[in-house]
């Protein structure tokens, strides 16, 4: 049965793209299968954003190690200070999902919010100095 909106073992690629249309940029995938393995399922995949952000996914088919933990296994904190491009990022990564901690000015003068994307991953977006509009 096929799982959306939740990371699982096998929607690595699923997760890549959404991630790639969110932040931008393209991803490199290498299978297990184009690594020689008998097995479904991506061994690398590999974002790189117009914006200098890196990430980095796979699968993991059973007995590879330990067992996945859907949720919290995983936060990702992005920072910068393009207010247009930080505010984008965090609608799409909205988008499905569950905001946490609304995206606001904080007492030490960025915005900042916390959100849990349709994949269960917590993205903690922070719109750094003088960019920082409220």
């Amino acid at each position: 049965s096929e799982k959306s909106g939740i990371l699982h073992p096998g929607n690595a690629s699923e997760a890549m793209a959404f991630y790639a249309q969110v932040l931008g940029g393209s991803v490199r995938t290498m299978t297990f299968k184009d690594a020689g393995l008998d097995v479904d399922g991506v061994m690398h995949a590999a974002l790189e954003t117009p914006t200098g952000f890196h990430l980095y996914a796979s699968d993991q088919f059973p007995g590879m190690g330990p067992d996945l933990v859907e949720g919290n296994n995983l936060q990702i904190s992005i920072s910068g200070d393009d207010d247009a491009a930080m505010r984008g990022f965090w609608e799409g990564l909205s988008q499905s999902g569950q905001v946490v901690m609304p995206l606001e000015k904080q007492m030490w003068g960025d915005v900042y919010g916390l959100v849990t994307d349709k994949f269960g991953i917590s993205w903690h977006v922070n719109i750094a100095g003088d960019a920082a509009q409220g």
